[in-house]
């Protein structure tokens, strides 16, 4: 049986050298966790909220921890992982500015992967039919999103260079293509290599 890999997995799996340390906030039902252990020999813990995707962990034999981090990573040192890992979740966080500080503090290096709310097609639906969208990376409702912050790529960038944020790779996707021209208009993903300055 041929495996499916979700091409942001894939993505971030190529910024993760082989045999790192990875914390993975918010990681759901693990399978990106269970993906970098079996591809990059990479030693993973997660932190997930959601007790139902925690059973998913732990029958995955995957060490995870039942954590908000929204409330901080205080009970981990400072660069204590290779790479702290949050993947399409950075919307959903109450407070995004602590948790992106405490990625970049607990580890050496953080991967951030976001949907952009300015996609071509978000833009059209907004723009042309008045309607809040709901795209294939945007798949809710209005009633029914989890997500609390509209972010775009750009948006991103801006408060990475404003608060001291080292944006050391960023990759571009669109279903299962990289995008590399006006990724802000036409990228559905984007996702960053971050450091503290």
């Amino acid at each position: 049986m041929t495996e499916v890999v979700r091409k942001d997995h894939e993505l971030i799996a190529g910024l993760i050298k082989p045999e790192a340390t990875v914390l993975d906030l918010g990681c759901g039902d693990g399978v990106l966790m269970a993906f970098l252990q079996e591809h990059k020999a990479a030693r993973v813990r997660g932190i997930e909220i959601s007790e139902q995707a925690i059973y998913s962990c732990v029958a995955q034999g995957l060490s995870v921890s039942h954590q908000d981090i929204d409330n901080g990573l205080t009970e981990y040192g400072d660069k204590s992982f290779d790479y702290v890992i949050l993947n399409q979740c950075l919307q959903q966080v109450k407070d995004p500015q602590t948790v992106i500080a405490e990625a970049v503090r607990v580890g050496k290096k953080a991967i951030i992967g976001i949907s952009n709310f300015a996609h071509i097609s978000a833009r059209w639906q907004l723009g042309v039919t008045g309607r809040v969208p709901v795209t294939p990376a945007l798949p809710y409702q209005w009633y029914n999103t989890p997500n609390l912050h509209f972010l775009s790529l750009a948006d991103f960038m801006v408060y990475c260079q404003r608060n001291g944020i080292l944006i050391e790779k960023q990759l571009f996707v669109n279903g299962t293509s990289k995008v590399r021209l006006l990724p802000n208009v036409f990228a559905q993903t984007g996702i960053f290599l971050i450091s503290k300055k």
